[in-house]
């Protein structure tokens, strides 16, 4: 192997462990830039949020809650969470407004 294909190798390894370490990659690598989910590397439950189904905002100590594709998401009742555990795709779609429905039982 020649030195120049060594030195070709080397640069692009070092990227791409600047990148990992520092870049994109620190959030899959546990380095994310503490958004205030994460203390010294836990997770941690915000105090309020937005349930998905009613967009109620809730206190996450009480309410009952869903894990989905990484991520949690909180509900007023356990009608809401079975609702949008039914049709989770129209709730997590990323458009705030996709997903509403009507309210139901008070909510």
């Amino acid at each position: 192997m020649e030195l120049g294909n060594v030195l070709y190798f080397l640069g692009w390894a070092a990227l791409i462990f600047v990148m990992m370490r520092y870049g994109c990659g620190a959030h899959v690598l546990g380095h994310g830039h503490g958004r205030g989910s994460h203390d010294d590397g836990h997770w941690t439950a915000q105090d309020r949020a937005v349930a998905p189904v009613c967009r109620m905002t809730i206190a996450t100590d009480a309410a009952k809650s869903a894990l989905h594709a990484g991520r949690v998401y909180y509900f007023c009742s356990a009608e809401c969470r079975d609702q949008f555990a039914a049709a989770t795709d129209s709730y997590t779609s990323g458009d705030s407004g996709t997903g509403l429905k009507e309210r139901h039982h008070g909510c």
